[in-house]
């Protein structure tokens, strides 16, 4: 029996075609996909396409977003086997980590992918990313799928969606995933990397969250932060969770003032989570003084292991 997947367009630059008339760049007509693409119709695989009324650019896109794309997805749950999602590059990566935690126990591929040249363009990469994209959400095992994550495929590698940041505006390999392998490449043929995919462990009805708080804020630390804008953001009633940009795995200056507003921030109730800025490795808290003083204002560790 042929896999159902639906190919869900959002928006974003592989979704432009240019204007034979007036050269600029258009919304592709996305039900007329397998025309240009025709390789397409050769997997096993039957493929319906639903496109937003409104396509939008990845750097428009907000917590409704997320949430139309979860009521979608539940709302065709039981219709398809898998989903690709088409997406602007921009802000994919969040997407894909929202959608991770939003489709809990889903135990069905989404793969995210996108393009950074539009589909109707000479030396376009989001045919490939495209055709590969259907073929991993297609790929099924004893009538199980092969990758049943939320995931993004690009340039020839399958990642998992929530270990995956944009690295590169403007070359072909635009993500990357430092603390976590790919789950598959693609060459000559897509080779998977079982022990690297999350597969469930037993049967739970699939959840779908849609309610979400945004009232969370991202502080990134430098030398020299002036400490009236640093607390107005700490202690801030507008926001319930802070992030923390730290240095190194988890290390922040440790001036009174700095401690003190971290302090009265989490005996309101305030969550900070505490992660690196560097792109690669781990927050170890308690590894050097400086840390331990965040933990003792109640600091929690955003971890991000290698491995």
């Amino acid at each position: 029996m042929n896999s159902k997947i639906l190919l869900i367009y959002t928006g974003g630059t592989i979704g432009m075609q240019k204007d034979e008339n007036t050269a600029s760049l258009k919304p592709f007509d996305f039900t007329q996909i397998t025309n240009l693409l025709p390789s397409l119709q050769q997997f096993k695989i039957d493929l319906d396409i639903f496109s937003f009324e409104n396509p939008v650019d990845s750097a428009a896109i907000d917590h409704y977003f997320w949430i139309d794309l979860v009521n979608l997805i539940a709302k065709k749950h039981e219709q398809y086997d898998g989903f690709v999602i088409l997406h602007g590059t921009d802000t994919m990566s969040y997407t894909a980590s929202a959608l991770s935690y939003m489709l809990e126990d889903l135990q069905k591929p989404v793969i995210l992918t996108g393009s950074q040249l539009p589909i109707g363009q000479l030396r376009t990469d989001g045919m490939e990313n495209l055709i590969s994209a259907v073929e991993i959400a297609g790929a099924n095992e004893n009538g199980k799928p092969k990758v049943p994550e939320v995931c993004i495929f690009f340039d020839t590698k399958l990642y998992r969606g929530n270990r995956t940041h944009k690295r590169n505006a403007e070359y072909f390999e635009a993500f990357e995933s430092a603390n976590y392998p790919a789950l598959a490449e693609a060459g000559i043929h897509i080779r998977y990397k079982e022990w690297a995919i999350d597969y469930p462990k037993y049967a739970r009805l699939p959840k779908f969250h849609t309610q979400i708080d945004n009232k969370v804020v991202i502080l990134k630390l430098f030398p020299g932060i002036h400490p009236d804008i640093a607390k107005s953001i700490i202690e801030s009633p507008f926001s319930k969770g802070i992030i923390l940009e730290t240095y190194g795995s988890g290390n922040a200056m440790m001036h009174d003032w700095f401690i003190e507003s971290l302090k009265k921030a989490n005996k309101k109730g305030k969550i900070i989570v505490n992660i690196s800025q560097c792109n690669a490795g781990s927050v170890e808290m308690g590894r050097y003084e400086t840390s331990t003083k965040l933990i003792n204002a109640g600091v929690v560790s955003g971890f991000d292991t290698v491995s």
